[in-house]
C-alpha cells in the first residue's frame, strides 16, 4: 500500500529511506516529521494533505500516469549532432541517442529544447567565424527536422502559445536554446539573427571564458579574464532583453551570474543546473544565487547529470580522474603546471607544454571510462528529485523546473533517455507533489518566464 505525504515534511536527503519504508510502516502511523537539522521550510509550497488514504501500487501508477499524460512535459536541454538530422539518418528513427521522436513518444516527453552548442575556442576572427558556422549548421538542422523531414510529427515553438497549440495537435515540439554566445562574435546584431532563427535562450559562456563572460571553470584556480561580464557582455544582456531571448546562467561564473541578475530587465533561467548545497560542483548554484534568481522571477531547471546531483559520484569522479592524470603524467615524465605557471611561460615553451599535455589528455580520455567512471556510485531519479525538493524548500515551487542534458553527458539511473521520462513524474507524485506543482516543474514555470521575457522585449522596442 502507498501513503500520500507532503514533500515539505521531510528533509531532502531523508526522503528516499522514508519512502522505501512507507509500504511497511503505514499501519504503524509513521509521523511526517523528521529530526533533520535543516528541514525544508514548510511554507514554501502548497503541500498535499497528509492523509491516511491508501492506494495499491497499481492505483498509484495509474494516478501518476494520468498526471504525466495531462501535463505538458518540457526538457530544456538536449544536445544534438547534426549528422542525425539528415534525410537518411534522423530523429524519426530510434537512433542510439538519448533523445529522438521515438523515445520522446515512449516516455511522454512533449517538448525538447534542442541545443545550438559551440565549444569555446580562440577569441579571434578565425575562432568567431568557425563558431558562427557551427551554430548555423545546428540551427539549420533543427529546422530541417521540423520543416522538411517530419513536419507532421514535430513543430518548432517560438512562444508558449505555440507549445500549447502544437501539443494539442498531437505533435511533439522542438524549441531552440543556444549554449555559449561565442558564435555571436563581436557583432551584437547576431543576437537578433539568432532570435530570428528560433533561439529563445542563450548562455554567455560555456566551459571556457568567452568574449562576453567568465566561465564557472575558472573557479578552482581563480583564473578569470573579465571579473564577471565584459563590457560587451553587459551590452549583450541589453540586446537579449530587447529581442526576447531568455538569459541562461548555467555555465558562467558566479560574478558573471550576479552581474547579469543586476542588469537584466527580464527574468532569466539556469537551463540545466542543480543545487550546490547538495552537490558541490562549480556548475551548480549556491543558495545566494538561487535566492537571487527567485527575486528575479526566474527558474532553475534542475539537471539530471550524475556528478551534479550525487555528491559521492562527483567526488569519486573528480578524485579518480585526478589520480589517473597524475599517474599518466608521471609515467610520461610530464609535470602538470598550474595556470599561473603556464602564464609565465614563453610562447614557444607554452606551445611545447600544451603539446605534451595533449598526450596526457588523450591517454586519460582512453582510460577514464573503464578505470574511473565504471566504478562510480550511480546517480538516480531519487537524487534528482532531492535537488527539486531542496530548491522548492528554499526558493519555492514557482522557480524550479526540469532538464536532462541528454546527449551532452546527462542521464541517470531511472531517467537515462527520453523513454524513461515518466519515472520523474512518478517520483514527484510519490513524494506528494500535487498535479498543479508537477505542471509548474515540467512546463508552467518555464513558459511563464518565456512570456515575461517576450513581454519585456515588446515594451523595450516600444520605448
Amino acid at each position: 500500500m502507498l501513503l500520500r505525504h507532503s514533500p515539505s515534511a521531510f528533509a531532502p536527503m531523508q526522503r528516499r529511506s522514508l519512502i522505501a519504508a512507507l509500504v511497511t510502516s503505514v499501519a504503524l502511523g509513521v509521523s511526517a516529521c523528521s529530526e533533520s537539522a535543516d528541514p525544508a521550510p514548510t511554507d514554501a509550497i502548497t503541500a498535499a494533505p497528509v492523509a491516511a488514504e491508501r492506494e495499491s501500487e497499481e492505483q498509484f501508477l495509474a494516478r501518476a500516469q494520468a498526471i504525466h499524460d495531462r501535463v505538458i512535459t518540457i526538457d530544456t536541454h538536449a544536445d544534438i549532432n547534426t549528422g542525425n538530422f539528415t534525410e537518411t539518418v534522423n530523429y524519426t528513427m530510434n537512433l542510439d541517442t538519448q533523445v529522438n521522436l521515438v523515445k520522446m513518444a515512449a516516455g511522454g516527453l512533449d517538448v525538447a529544447w534542442f541545443i545550438v552548442y559551440t565549444g569555446q575556442s580562440t577569441l579571434d576572427e578565425a575562432g568567431y567565424a568557425a563558431a558562427y558556422a557551427n551554430a548555423i549548421d545546428k540551427f539549420d538542422a533543427i529546422h530541417r527536422l521540423a520543416e522538411d523531414i517530419a513536419p507532421d510529427e514535430i513543430g518548432i515553438a517560438y512562444t508558449s502559445d505555440d507549445v500549447r497549440r502544437l501539443s494539442a495537435e498531437g505533435k511533439q515540439v522542438a524549441m531552440i536554446g543556444i549554449e555559449n554566445a561565442y558564435p555571436v562574435g563581436l557583432d551584437l546584431a547576431n543576437i537578433k539573427d539568432f532570435h530570428d532563427r528560433g533561439g529563445r535562450y542563450m548562455s554567455l559562456a560555456h566551459n571556457g571564458h568567452s568574449q562576453f563572460a567568465d566561465s564557472n571553470t575558472g573557479e578552482n584556480a581563480q583564473d578569470y579574464i573579465h571579473g564577471g561580464l565584459s563590457d560587451l557582455g553587459r551590452e549583450a544582456v541589453a540586446e537579449m532583453n530587447k529581442w526576447g531571448i531568455i538569459i541562461d546562467v548555467s555555465h558562467p561564473s558566479k560574478d558573471a551570474i550576479m552581474q547579469m541578475l543586476s542588469l537584466t530587465r527580464a527574468p532569466l533561467i539556469a537551463s540545466h543546473s542543480s543545487a550546490r548545497a547538495l552537490t558541490n560542483h562549480t556548475r551548480n548554484l549556491d543558495d545566494e544565487m538561487l535566492l537571487a534568481i527567485k527575486d528575479n522571477g526566474g527558474v532553475v531547471q534542475t539537471v539530471a547529470f550524475g556528478s551534479y546531483i550525487n555528491e559521492a559520484r562527483r567526488v569519486h569522479l573528480e578524485q579518480g580522474r585526478q589520480a589517473l592524470t597524475e599517474s599518466i603524467s608521471s609515467t610520461l615524465e610530464i609535470d602538470i603546471l598550474a595556470p599561473s605557471d603556464i602564464a609565465q611561460l614563453s610562447d614557444a615553451a607554452r606551445g611545447a607544454y600544451e603539446t605534451s599535455i595533449e598526450e596526457v589528455t588523450a591517454q586519460v580520455r582512453a582510460r577514464v571510462g573503464a578505470e574511473v567512471n565504471a566504478t562510480a556510485p550511480p546517480a538516480t531519479v531519487a537524487d534528482f528529485v532531492d535537488h527539486i525538493d531542496y530548491m522548492v524548500g528554499l526558493i519555492g515551487e514557482d522557480h524550479v523546473g526540469i532538464s536532462s542534458d541528454f546527449d551532452g553527458g546527462g542521464g541517470i539511473e531511472g531517467w537515462n533517455d527520453a523513454s524513461e521520462t515518466f519515472n520523474v513524474t512518478k517520483e514527484l507524485v510519490l513524494r506528494g507533489y500535487t498535479e498543479q506543482q508537477i505542471e509548474k516543474f515540467w512546463s508552467g514555470n518555464l513558459l511563464r518566464v518565456l512570456d515575461e521575457v517576450q513581454a519585456v522585449a515588446a515594451r523595450i522596442k516600444a520605448e
